[in-house]
């Protein structure tokens, strides 16, 4: 705000042509003003949002100290009290809102940031000259923290791992506005002054946030999840088992392996090879013994 002052009524010293701010009017004689100066005029403006919420609310650690001072009995402690916590709504939001792009519904972000905000008009104390937006913020912010790290998250990871996500959510939506695309890890690698590896590993972190249960309708049809996930197929085990064991066969005498393949894949007693082979059973199953102790020992 600035305003000029007619040279004939301003002192000499301040006889000039150029405008005087409104804090020198201030400090002039009302009648030596050629305008109607207020007695309190409003500050100026700062872009700060921080010092706008501060002259916002500065009454409200008087009112806070008012409530302090009522029993807790007294029906009009209540009644100040929310009337308290509603004037400081517009606060709560405005948090919530910072952390309505991290997958949260912002209508559930509002009611934690809103619980938040009782716990700081609870809890704050005017004795201490505290500013209440300088309390009420970090108490606020930290309910919605506490919210993600608790609740928003599908799988338990570090608190560390946490950070680290939300910090590389909020520098990829930055590098995208600024670049125009998708920043690579390196990008935000060099943007968080951190390694390589941390920015994959805080990337991969990503997956534990949301999951889906195995129940959730995935098709048109409403067929389940767990419909159309593969399994392990039991099958894999002998298809190693055999990988393994069929050079050590294949290294076998014709007549050990002839008997092992007759009892083990082409399921015969050792009567039946015996009789097969023109052998007698004894030296079956002496010859059976052996080779697979044979076959063991190869295997460890």
């Amino acid at each position: 705000m600035t305003m000029s002052i007619p040279l004939a009524e301003a002192p000499r010293e301040l006889r000039r042509t150029t405008p005087i701010s409104s804090t020198t009017c201030r400090q002039l004689p009302r009648t030596q003003l050629s305008v109607d100066v207020p007695p309190n005029p409003r500050p100026a403006r700062t872009p700060d949002s921080t010092h706008r919420a501060r002259d916002q609310y500065r009454d409200v650690p008087a009112q806070c100290e008012a409530i302090a001072q009522l029993d807790a009995s007294d029906p009009r402690r209540e009644v100040l009290r929310e009337r308290l916590i509603e004037r400081c709504l517009p606060l709560a939001e405005h948090i919530a809102r910072r952390f309505h792009e991290r997958g949260e519904p912002l209508d559930d972000l509002i009611q934690v940031a809103r619980l938040g905000l009782v716990k700081a008009v609870d809890r704050f104390d005017a004795s201490y000259g505290a500013n209440f937006v300088s309390f009420a913020v970090p108490t606020i912010t930290g309910e919605v923290r506490r919210h993600f790290r608790d609740t928003g998250w599908a799988m338990r990871v570090p608190r560390s791992m946490q950070e680290l996500h939300l910090a590389l959510t909020g520098a990829t939506k930055q590098l995208t506005t600024t670049l125009g695309r998708a920043p690579t890890a390196s990008e935000l690698a060099k943007a968080l002054d951190i390694d390589k590896s941390e920015v994959l590993e805080g990337l991969r972190v990503a997956n534990a946030y949301s999951t889906l249960s195995v129940d959730y309708p995935l098709t048109d049809d409403e067929r389940p999840l767990s419909e159309t996930l593969g399994d392990i197929d039991p099958a894999l085990s002998r298809v190693e088992n055999h990988v393994t064991v069929q050079p050590l066969l294949d290294a076998l005498p014709d007549l050990e392996r002839t008997v092992l393949v007759l009892r083990f894949f082409g399921n015969m007693t050792q009567s039946q090879i015996a009789a097969r082979v023109g052998v007698s059973q004894m030296q079956i199953s002496r010859l059976l013994a052996k080779t697979l102790k044979d076959l063991r020992t190869k295997l460890e």
